[in-house]
């Protein structure tokens, strides 16, 4: 009996001190693999993709359904649902490897495939953040991403609602995403990350003679490894060029192509349920905190930033779009106060990360009156028929928003300022800032993203007209695409 306790005892400190061993060699195994991802930044932005797929399902899609006619109101439901879902596996299978890879000769344009079908991507593989040493698991990266390129066809959805072909908007949406979003993605947001540059610039620093040279090619080459838009300087922080511009101008694009509504607009054609447009909008607003706030893809400091100009820009675009309603037409609506959030959401994010609070603050309160104007005033002297005002609101708003970055981002102005990796490498600094430069370069990445998208979304739109057809038949339209379209009501009592 004593045998069998001495042996216990022997095994249980054996055991015991191999565990600390065990203990004692991790951080040294972690350090030899490179940076390992922090628990708190990886919850952060499962939290963050989860916020943002609930702007789409159900905060879109409820904002759009309450703002056509009750005979369309499930077709709007679905065509939202359904874009989705689509976008969602042409991320997995290509349209991640298109934003998010080196593409050779055409790297400033778009990446290649050597991520396709999610190709060497596994639980161990991490991308980096835009701190030093700090990275993330790259499938809740991917994920992230992911959920931008859902809402940002189905953002395109309401501009022609209530009058296009189911499967028009299915074949649509895979044509734009390939040849419209994907490219500019990449040309905004691909770089080399900031480990790669901070360690090609401490190469340089820390070389002499020949050496120093080709420390240099190698430094230049790490910065050539970015998208067109990127190596402009162009500031885009969380999507104004990528999502909003984008999907706003492809639905002006589209507003004309299908024409006008049977009836718009001699006809009363009010939402059906302000009801259902203010609880998507209030969901909007709560994701749009994932969108925003998650786009800094960890959890720190800039994360909070982003936040509160989330907060901020809103309630002061809200206000002002409320004020010059009331001012204008005697009355404050509801669906202007709700369109002014909106307004203000998509000006602010391109800038969230960027400005301070007082700077979103005016931002949000510039943006909204435009906005405004540009849906009650040029939408119809020009005589489109954009069914939720998408331009107005997205396209106008993501100029307003990507153009006030460039001014918001100085830190004389309380802005946070951009990161410079290269001229303290593996230090936080930030770069100097210079008016002009930062103007040019806001405003070029703006007129390339409407020129590219402009072209690219007329030649969409020709492809589905030549293949399936966009607009339903006029018979179908009067009797409402819920039954027409899709064989069911929204609502049956």
């Amino acid at each position: 009996m004593k045998d069998r306790i001495t042996m216990a005892t022997a095994l249980r400190s054996a055991t015991l001190a191999a565990g600390v061993l065990a203990l004692a060699t991790m951080p040294t195994l972690a350090l030899a693999a490179g940076p390992v991802p922090n628990k708190g930044d990886t919850t952060w932005m499962v939290v963050a993709t989860a916020l943002v797929l609930m702007m789409s399902l159900p905060g879109l899609a409820l904002f759009y359904g309450g703002l056509v006619r009750t005979k369309n109101m499930a077709s709007v439901l679905a065509q939202v649902f359904a874009v989705v879902c689509l976008a969602a596996i042409i991320w997995v299978v290509y349209g991640y490897s298109l934003a998010f890879t080196g593409g050779g000769s055409l790297n400033s344009y778009v990446g290649g495939f050597s991520k396709a079908f999610l190709k060497g991507i596994t639980p161990d593989s991490n991308v980096g953040t835009f701190s030093n040493g700090v990275v993330i698991p790259e499938y809740i990266y991917l994920a992230f991403q992911m959920t931008f390129a859902c809402i940002t066809p189905a953002l395109i959805v309401g501009a022609f609602a209530e009058r296009i072909k189911f499967s028009a908007v299915l074949l649509f949406t895979a044509i734009w995403l390939t040849i419209v979003y994907f490219p500019i993605a990449h040309m905004v947001w691909y770089w080399a990350g900031p480990d790669s540059v901070a360690a090609a610039a401490k190469a340089v620093l820390s070389a002499t003679g020949e050496a120093k040279a080709a420390a240099q090619a190698k430094l230049d080459a790490v910065n050539d490894d970015a998208g067109l838009l990127f190596k402009w300087g162009a500031l885009d922080f969380a999507g104004g060029t990528v999502v909003h511009i984008n999907a706003g101008l492809a639905g002006l694009i589209g507003a004309y192509f299908l024409g006008k509504r049977i009836g718009y607009p001699r006809e009363a054609m009010a939402p059906h349920s302000l009801t259902m447009t203010m609880i998507g909008a209030s969901l909007l607003w709560v994701g749009w905190f994932g969108f925003n706030a998650g786009s800094n893809l960890e959890s720190n400091g800039v994360t909070a930033l982003a936040l509160v100009n989330t907060f901020v820009a809103t309630a002061a675009a809200a206000l002002a779009w409320m004020i010059v309603e009331w001012l204008s037409h005697g009355k404050p609506s509801l669906l202007g106060i709700v369109s002014g959030a909106i307004a203000g959401l998509v000006a602010v994010t391109p800038a969230s990360g960027f400005s301070g609070p007082m700077g979103s603050l005016v931002l949000g309160l510039v943006a909204a009156p435009i906005c405004f104007y540009f849906v009650t005033s040029i939408k119809y002297k020009f005589g489109y028929d954009d069914t939720a005002d998408v331009f107005g609101i997205h396209c106008i708003g993501g100029i307003i928003g990507a153009i006030a970055t460039g001014i918001l981002v100085n830190p004389a102005l309380g802005g946070a300022g951009a990161a410079d990796y290269a001229s303290k490498p593996g230090e936080l600094a930030v770069a100097a800032y210079a008016f002009g430069p930062a103007m040019i370069s806001q405003i070029k990445a703006v007129l390339f993203t409407i020129v590219w998208c402009g072209i690219g979304s007329v030649i969409a739109y020709k492809i589905v007209d030549l293949i399936v057809g966009l607009r339903v038949e006029t018979d179908q339209e009067r009797e409402g695409l819920d039954l027409a379209s899709h064989g069911e009501r929204a609502y049956n009592y």
